[in-house]
């Protein structure tokens, strides 16, 4: 079974990923296969190992975009080691705690099984794929240890055994509050729900209709779709009209056989729970499009009916918007950030957002219920000019760089109010 999973993965990889010919050659199937073979011979190969070496298998081609799992249902319980952490030269620090009551945020993890942070990164830099401390992601490295040395706030080391705990359930945000009364504070943690952005707009429009200085905090973003967040951009624009797609950027979709029929399959699902008018009108556009161009390759689809969308009627009100970003913004993150740096009332402060859109629009193929595989089926022509945002995100306008300061402290919230403030807006 293990065997044919990978070698439909290696064609889907080879065929229907969007970056295929940009990255033809780039991957070496054989090695795996082979220890898939191996494994599965001796009846050793479990559903475990064999995701960790596809996952391993798809770090050839760069793209985060791209992932393996097992899937779990409701009754099936995910796990993680209880923390969350962010490196800061040779230590770990803990920035967030979940389940596991012995640490505290501001701790610092100083080596994993005797091994210093250091070296660590030698043997993890593939996996780790960065060239910025601020861009790495150890939450998975760490569950595959099994101690670690833990430093507290008053400089006392100890030795920890690392535990694995039932995850906790992402509970999504979108909120507007009051810092005073010219700022107001929108955050959003992901633009999977345009139906639940568009009650927070019309709740709290006298507010945004009013309000001389809007922050807007997406350095938590997941992703979802780019028209969920369409509500938001009249009060990001200025008074005046603009064309959002101004730079004249293509966009080509492989319109492989697999791609149409997973593609299609979850825009009609979709379409069963959403309300928003501009989203379904978007989702109606694209099914279309899919309809017209199965089979064909790489096509740029016919957007032309949303061309009066891209067209934004700006508002007076906020008179200056600042937005907060981090790694953690990503996908339609990405596309959120990158659209707000197209107006002058805007200031995006913080780190580079996750730099995931070159090759996006994902499809997810799936195996008996068991596993799954979810790969971008678009590129940007960005990419052909050496523009694209792989390993490098949406570059903030003021980079203030992550310290464990951070832990204990708002800093770029702080700063933003600051430079509201003072007048020291760009």
């Amino acid at each position: 079974m293990y065997q044919e999973i990978f070698q439909e993965i290696v064609s889907i990889t080879q065929h229907d990923y969007s970056g295929c010919e940009d990255k033809k050659g780039w991957d070496n199937p054989d090695v795996y296969a082979k220890e898939i073979e191996s494994l599965e011979v001796k009846n050793e190969l479990t559903p475990t190992q064999f995701v960790k070496i596809v996952q391993d298998y798809l770090l050839d081609f760069k793209d985060h975009h791209m992932s393996f799992r097992h899937i779990t249902n409701e009754n099936q319980k995910q796990y993680d080691s209880g923390f969350k952490v962010r490196r800061y030269n040779d230590r770990l620090y803990i920035t967030a705690v979940s389940n596991e009551t012995r640490l505290e945020k501001g701790f610092s993890i100083v080596s994993l099984e005797n091994k210093s942070i250091p070296e660590l990164l030698e043997i993890h830099k593939r996996r780790l794929g960065e060239n910025n401390q601020e861009r790495e992601n150890w939450d998975k490295i760490i569950r595959e240890y099994s101690f670690c040395e833990v430093e507290n706030l008053s400089g006392a080391k100890s030795m920890m055994e690392l535990n694995q705990y039932e995850s906790s359930k992402y509970i999504p945000q979108y909120s507007l509050k009051s810092l005073d009364k010219n700022i107001q504070l929108m955050t959003l943690t992901d633009f999977d729900n345009p139906d639940a952005i568009n009650r927070l707009v019309e709740s709290h429009k006298e507010k945004l209709d009013h309000c001389k200085d809007l922050i807007i905090d997406v350095r938590v973003n997941y992703g979802g779709s780019d028209s969920a967040y369409y509500p938001l951009l009249p009060y990001i624009f200025p008074e005046q009209v603009t064309n959002l797609n101004e730079d004249g950027e293509i966009m080509l979709t492989n319109c492989s056989d697999r791609n149409y029929e997973l593609r299609v399959k979850s825009f009609r699902n979709s379409l069963k729970d959403i309300q928003d008018e501009g989203t379904i009108k978007v989702i109606n556009i694209l099914l279309r499009e899919w309809e017209k161009n199965k089979g064909k390759g790489f096509v740029e689809f016919d957007f032309s009916e949303l061309e009066e969308d891209e067209l934004i009627e700006g508002r007076r009100s906020p008179e200056r918007v600042i937005v907060l970003a981090d790694v953690t913004c990503g996908s339609s993150g990405d596309s959120f950030v990158e659209t707000c740096k197209m107006s002058n009332k805007v200031t995006v402060i913080g780190r580079a957002t996750a730099g995931l859109n070159d090759y996006s629009n994902l499809a997810v193929m799936s195996w008996d219920g068991l596993f799954e595989l979810w790969y971008p089926t678009s590129r940007l022509s960005r990419i052909d000019e050496g523009r694209g945002m792989t390993e490098v995100g949406v570059i903030p306008h003021v980079h203030i760089p992550w310290t464990p300061n951070h832990i204990f402290e708002d800093i770029d919230l702080n700063v933003a109010i600051d430079m509201l403030k003072n007048n020291s807006y760009r």
